[in-house]
């Protein structure tokens, strides 16, 4: 028996020691946001987990003594932590989705009363009918197995719920995706418990299952922060440098490789009249804007913020005739997403764009070039009346 806890609490351990690795590196981090803090939270619920369920192996194999009390305490542990778990992701996703009345009292009670109930219910039942809980053998019956999946189930449905609705709202692919799994893991951890509960309780399935998804969430949001920008989600200036920098992706057989400087025009006539929130929100549209328009079409190309109100959009057509095409409904999409939005104000883009050329040529001198034509395109624009329009 001593060497079937130290298989399963060795388990436990690196379980333990990979979310201390992830905890240690946010709380060094400058990264203090609401949802981070709540992220946390569960890492940490996860850990005391990791603990209890090792304190429960112990037992279990004899090495710690096997008796009612210490079989319904290191039960009751597990419980009372596999809630948490529940619990603090479902507030994490509280914050990510930014959901408006999160923080208030009546929220915050109506979220952990099902939590405090279950747990006094439960608390009663191992003083006045433990029998009910546990067998002759010291084995959990199933109204304990009915106990532990109850609640986090609850809490497991309302993420579904908030994450669901927030993908359907989503346009961008990438995001819609990254909603769905945050609404997964709760799903796919719960159900590695339960295959641990009924078929293999002497493997520890949970810990596999919530340290690859929570390490697999964990590396997705970090190589996020690495390469898209937080506002707009487009690729990052960090982004384009790596990608410009294998030369395999500028010159592609058959194709044209051209790329497209654009910018807001008069700007900061929105950010003064409106604010820089309106001015951030007017950034957003411009990105959801050239995404839409991009995925009309099916050349290989890339898209990202360059900085302040500029983007860059690199793409790889079969002729000038597709960039024109391109060019004109990144005009259109965006005066017209201006309109369905109610905007106070009507976008138009200062554009302008320059071929590749051959080996000699460069992109940071193609980008030079079309950074160029972009300040005569917009001076165009003041000239003939095709500025941002403020109402």
């Amino acid at each position: 028996m001593s060497d079937y806890f130290i298989y399963y609490s060795s388990i436990n351990l690196v379980g333990f020691i990979i979310f201390g690795i992830m905890l240690a590196h946010d709380r060094i981090g400058i990264d203090r946001q609401e949802k981070q803090l709540k992220y946390d939270r569960t890492l940490m619920a996860f850990m005391a987990y990791f603990l209890t369920d090792s304190v429960w192996c112990a037992v279990d194999s004899g090495l710690l003594p096997n008796n009612t009390v210490t079989v319904l305490l290191t039960s009751f542990a597990n419980y009372v932590v596999m809630t948490a778990i529940t619990y603090t992701w479902l507030q994490y996703v509280m914050a990510l989705e930014q959901l408006p009345k999160r923080n208030k009292p009546i929220s915050q009670v109506a979220i952990i009363t099902p939590f405090l109930v279950s747990v006094a219910v439960l608390i009663v039942t191992y003083f006045v009918a433990p029998g009910a809980l546990i067998d002759e053998q010291l084995k959990t019956k199933p109204a304990f197995d009915v106990f532990l999946v109850c609640v986090p189930y609850i809490y497991i449905v309302a993420v579904i719920i908030y994450v669901a609705k927030k993908a359907m709202k989503e346009e961008n692919a990438k995001e819609k995706r990254k909603h769905l799994y945050v609404g997964l893991i709760p799903v796919v951890t719960v159900i590695g418990g339960l295959m641990q509960m009924i078929l293999m309780p002497e493997l520890p399935i949970f810990c596999f299952s919530a340290t690859i998804l929570m390490l697999g969430f964990y590396i997705q949001s970090m190589d996020g922060q690495i390469s898209t920008d937080p506002l707009t989600k487009l690729n990052n200036r960090g982004q384009l440098e790596r990608y410009v920098s294998q030369s395999s992706n500028l010159r592609m057989e058959g194709r044209k490789t051209f790329v497209v400087m654009m910018d807001v025009n008069d700007f900061k006539k929105i950010n003064d009249t409106y604010g820089h929130a309106e001015g951030d929100a007017a950034l957003v549209i411009v990105a959801q804007s050239l995404v839409n328009v991009v995925k009309r079409h099916n050349f290989p190309l890339f898209l990202g913020r360059y900085g302040g109100d500029e983007f860059v959009l690199i793409i790889h057509t079969l002729d000038n005739e597709e960039l024109e095409s391109v060019v004109g409904e990144i005009r259109e999409s965006v005066g017209k997403k201006c309109k369905e939005d109610e905007k106070p104000y009507v976008i138009s883009m200062g554009i302008g764009f320059d071929e590749l050329l051959g080996v000699q040529d460069t992109i940071q001198k193609c980008m030079q070039r079309a950074d160029g034509k972009l300040y005569l395109d917009k001076e165009y624009c003041k000239l003939n009346g095709k500025s941002t329009i403020l109402n």
